[in-house]
This record gives C-alpha cells, structure tokens and sequence, in this order.
C-alpha cells in the first residue's frame, strides 16, 4: 500500500512499450507470424508492483 506522498513509478508518464524480438524493436506484434509471437508470449513477465519512486526533495 503506498502512503500519501508516495507515487507508482512511471506514474503520469506516457510511454510506449518497445520490444526486441528476433533482432527487430517493435511496438506491437500485430504484423509478426505465430513463431515471432510464440516468442513474445513465452518470454517472462516483470512487474513493477511493488516500486516506489523517489523522493525529489
């Protein structure tokens, strides 16, 4: 549970997600076959659950 004056990491901030697959940075998987995207789905998955941003006092 975060307290008053704490705040999620990258909270409020735009960004896109960028990937490497087989060499390639892409953004999303739409245009990939089903070995590249069986690639994407097996690989593991952090979280930032959990993180807490610094202060900036």
């Amino acid at each position: 549970m975060l307290k008053d004056n704490e705040r999620m990491i990258g909270e409020g901030v735009n960004f896109e997600r960028i990937r490497r697959i087989t060499g390639y940075l892409v953004g999303t998987v739409d245009r990939f076959n089903n070995a590249k995207r069986a690639e994407e789905h097996d690989r593991v998955k952090h979280s930032t659950q959990g993180l807490k941003a610094e202060s900036t006092k």
